[in-house]
């Protein structure tokens, strides 16, 4: 695979919410159940684009993954975390789609003064876990049984990367 990034649009909402569905019907990555619409996602792209990255990663013409990043908390305390999530379109997956993405939304979030990403990952997501340990991401800790999926409880690791200067002030804490 040949692939380029570059930034979301809310115009890519109707590949964007193509791959997410898919997400959400494998079971795999997310607690959502339900599909959700062109609309809804673009809506999301133009409100979360004005303050948090969204990367695409297309194959020629066709978005084949995506990063986004979204708020982690309301608080102002909290401005310079993001949440992220990484997908990729089922026959574009173990080509470096999800990598790619992800490596860009890391520096893209380090450019705007974000100083950590997080997210939280099902456990037994093995994918997601060793994608984002190559990447620099630390496993902080478990929420164990920390919701319902199809009425089975399912446990998520929480993963952490410091950006920017609190990356470079972690020597300083020891």
């Amino acid at each position: 695979m040949s692939f380029r990034i570059r930034d979301a649009t809310p115009a890519d909402a109707p590949a964007i919410t193509a791959i997410y569905n898919d997400g959400i019907l494998s079971r795999k990555a997310t607690f959502d159940t339900e599909p959700c619409t062109v609309a809804e996602t673009a809506a999301d792209l133009e409100a979360d684009l004005k303050t948090h990255p969204t990367i695409v990663v297309v194959d020629g013409e066709r978005i084949v993954g995506f990063a986004w990043a979204s708020s982690y908390r309301p608080r102002a305390c909290y401005d310079g975390i993001a949440e992220f999530s990484v997908y990729v379109a089922a026959d574009a997956r173990r080509h470096g789609v999800g990598r790619t993405a992800l490596a860009a939304l890391i520096d893209r979030c380090e450019q705007l003064g974000f100083w950590k990403l997080l997210s939280r990952i099902f456990s037994d997501n093995a994918a997601s876990r060793a994608l984002c340990a190559e990447l620099g991401f630390r496993e902080v800790g478990t929420y164990r049984r920390h919701g319902r999926l199809d009425g089975a409880w399912k446990d998520c690791v929480v993963v952490e990367r410091l950006l920017g200067e609190a990356a470079a002030a972690v020597g300083e804490d020891r």
